[in-house]
């Protein structure tokens, strides 16, 4: 059975991560099997949104398999070799740029690298069952997989602060208030509402909503003076596709515009 699991659904890559027998930790093939997923997606130009979930009802990701870590840094000790992380350097939290919208559809507990797993998408739905946070203090570690360094740009400083030093555990509706979800829904309708939030962006013209993706978050690093100018960059190269024609025609023809892409 493979860790993880690919699925095209229209226009839209359907990511699983496929061993709920260990609440979706990633284990090493876990993990090459996000990157390959990451990677399709990414070079496909039928592909225009993804969307991340875990297998069953209980965890969308427990973070790292630490049993299996455990198990290879005492094989490693034994054979007198220093102990190499399960975790490769190209992930989807770093070292894997995705200029597509990505969605994260969280079915249950998404702690430790489970919860920068979803911060490292775009857009956040929970279960309303789900769970959050960054317990990697109470191991003597930090959360280096984009906890310290995104967390406290998407919710309140102190907030962040708190669950960064305390590693407490939040429900999905105190994610919500936060700020770290868009929706909350049963736990029947997460994956509906997931692909319908990503129908509803694939309506859009494709390269128009990259470039989007690409402004919102370059923006963050810049002075308000230079997204100005980013802005206008943005435009400009938007401006040279087709769809950018397809747009204003279709809505003159009174019709619903049939983006391409290009």
């Amino acid at each position: 059975m493979s860790a993880v699991k690919y699925e095209i659904i229209g226009k839209t890559a359907l990511i699983t991560i496929n061993r709920p027998e260990a609440r979706n930790a990633l284990s090493s093939e876990a993990w090459a099997g996000l990157a390959d997923a990451w990677y399709a997606a990414r070079e496909d130009d039928d592909v225009w949104t993804l969307v991340l979930t875990g297998a069953g009802d209980k965890a969308f990701c427990a973070g790292n398999d630490l049993k299996e870590m455990s198990e290879r840094k005492a094989q490693a000790e034994k054979e007198g070799r220093q102990f190499v992380s399960t975790m490769p350097a190209a992930t989807p939290m770093r070292g894997i740029p995705m200029p597509k919208p990505v969605i994260a559809a969280v079915n249950g507990v998404a702690v430790g690298g489970g919860l920068e797993l979803a911060l490292a998408c775009d857009l956040r739905v929970a279960a309303d069952h789900a769970t959050f946070g960054l317990p990697e203090v109470s191991r003597g570690i930090i959360a280096a997989g984009g906890g310290v360094t995104k967390l406290p740009r998407l919710i309140p400083f102190g907030m962040a602060l708190e669950m960064l030093f305390t590693g407490k555990i939040i429900s999905a509706q105190e994610a919500l208030n936060l700020g770290i979800l868009n929706k909350v829904v049963p736990s029947a309708d997460l994956l509906t509402t997931a692909l319908g939030l990503a129908e509803k962006i694939n309506e859009n013209a494709p390269l128009a909503v990259r470039a989007s993706k690409e402004g919102a978050w370059k923006s963050h690093q810049m002075p308000l003076s230079e997204t100005m100018d980013l802005e206008l960059l943005l435009l400009s190269r938007v401006r040279q596709s087709e769809d950018s024609w397809e747009g204003p025609k279709a809505f003159a023809e009174k019709r619903k515009p049939v983006f391409k892409g290009r």
